[in-house]
């Protein structure tokens, strides 16, 4: 009977065993995701995948790219110099490499496949369960093909310049860098340019203010796989003086904006300020950390653009006024014959009779009509390709965002809030959320010369 017994123990265990062996073998494998590459590899490309053993252990993983019958490593557990292992979480791991033509320069232009297979241990290690996760890529190693269509590139410090050249392929990424910002490109014959095929395009770029006058120019283009290419194109430069300027605070002057600003302004919350500020201290940190917040908002902005032109002709200045201030004035604030502060003023005051009439420069669309910190109630309007017209210290806003306006439609009257004194109209001319000089865009011999007839010799 005991016997008997065993032998039914023995028979339960044996079955036991073999079912958690047999179940072991139908467990899933290691959880594979591959990140990158994605579509396409250039002649630099990123892998990255990350793998997840759950409830195992990771016993081997392995990442090759395989092209026309040939497999050459990306990764090995075993040997992972080639690439980097970091822990993401409590069991996922992420390897990670750079693909080169240095690192593989036996793979050549056209399809691959990216391979990745992992092994975990099951049943106290006695069994391994294996998953496959394979990513198709098309290796694509020659860089953009670039060239420059115009001629006489004259560029002011400050000011902006128009240039047409193409790109191919067509949907690489494209544009002009100045030192170091960029300045896309867009479609030319959206630009007025006729007869203009897919790969010509054209790009306002600018020389800022602030940046030095032998900062490198350059047209440049990056396609899908990142390839890149860049060259020079011919171009001067003209110095230009920015004026320097004392401006009085007064504790008027404080009383008169400090508070509406503090009140009006979420963003002020945010600044650092010592403990109970006195109104120069609330002034300081507006005319500095708060001017830092609206121009990062008003750089925000530059992203809703039209990729066609929206303006026709030269833009107007407003009517009947005397400038104030100019473009890129440095300025020194002075309180109580101390100097407390230095900004730059980018735009043109411009004062006319109190509450003015404030008309649209050029055709556009309205892409900010609200309150904006030191800009007072301020209105942006997009002419496209970048450019951008803003009107600040308004009395009141006459449009809503989204609004379309032609030339001299009223965007509302001038005034006094915000970072004023008196009542007059801030305007500046933005591209891609960069102030340049609006001089430039009131000179109707400027429109001509600069950008109506380099758009009209390439068509």
């Amino acid at each position: 009977m005991i016997r008997l017994v065993s032998g039914i123990v023995v028979l339960a265990a044996i079955a036991l065993g073999a079912g958690m062996f047999i179940g072991a073998g139908r467990a899933p494998g290691p959880t594979i995701e591959i990140h990158q590459p994605t579509g396409l590899i250039g002649r630099v490309a990123r892998f990255e995948a990350s793998v997840d053993p759950m409830d195992g252990e990771l016993t081997q993983v392995d990442a090759v790219i395989e092209q026309n019958g040939a497999s050459w490593p990306l990764f090995s557990l075993t040997t992972p110099d080639a690439g980097q292992l970091t822990q993401e979480t409590q069991t996922q791991v992420r390897i990670s490499r750079e693909i080169t033509r240095e690192s593989h320069a036996e793979l050549t232009a056209g399809p691959a496949t990216i391979v990745v297979r992992a092994t975990r241990s099951v049943l106290y290690g006695l069994r391994e369960r294996e998953a496959i996760a394979r990513v198709d890529v098309e290796a694509r190693f020659d860089p953009p093909r670039l060239s420059v269509v115009s001629s006489f590139h004259y560029v002011n410090h400050g000011g902006a310049e128009l240039l047409v050249y193409r790109v191919t392929p067509p949907d690489a990424e494209s544009g002009v860098r100045v030192g170091e910002r960029f300045f896309p490109g867009y479609p030319a014959a959206a630009a007025g340019v006729e007869g203009a095929d897919d790969t010509t395009r054209v790009a306002l770029f600018a020389l800022l203010h602030d940046q030095d006058l032998t900062a490198a120019m350059r047209v440049v283009a990056r396609d899908a796989a990142g390839n890149e290419a860049e060259i020079e194109f011919d171009h001067r430069v003209f110095p230009k003086q920015f004026r320097r300027s004392r401006i009085p605070v007064s504790d008027r002057f404080l009383e008169q904006v400090v508070p509406d600003i503090v009140a009006r302004s979420e963003e002020f919350r945010t600044l650092p300020l010592p403990p109970e500020p006195g109104l120069l201290a609330q002034y300081l940190a507006i005319n500095g950390g708060l001017r830092h917040i609206n121009g990062e908002r008003i750089m925000s902005l530059a992203a809703d653009t039209s990729p066609l032109p929206l303006w026709d002709g030269p833009f107007r200045q407003l009517g009947n006024s005397q400038v104030e201030s100019g473009f890129a004035d440095h300025r020194t604030y002075v309180h109580d014959g101390q100097e407390v502060d230095q900004q730059i003023h980018l735009g043109f005051d411009l004062a006319s009779t109190a509450n003015a009439p404030i008309l649209a420069s050029n055709g556009g669309r309205v892409i900010w009509a609200d309150y904006l910190g030191i800009y007072g109630n301020c209105v942006i309007v997009d002419h496209g390709m970048g450019l951008q017209s803003l009107y600040a210290h308004l009395s009141s806003i006459a449009v809503t965002a989204g609004d379309t306006v032609t030339i001299d439609d009223q965007l509302g009257l001038s005034g006094r809030t915000g970072l004023a004194g008196g009542d007059h109209l801030h305007f500046a001319i933005l591209l891609h959320g960069w102030p340049i000089t609006p001089m430039e865009w009131w000179d109707p011999h400027w429109i001509e010369d600069r950008i109506t007839r380099k758009l009209r010799v390439a068509s």
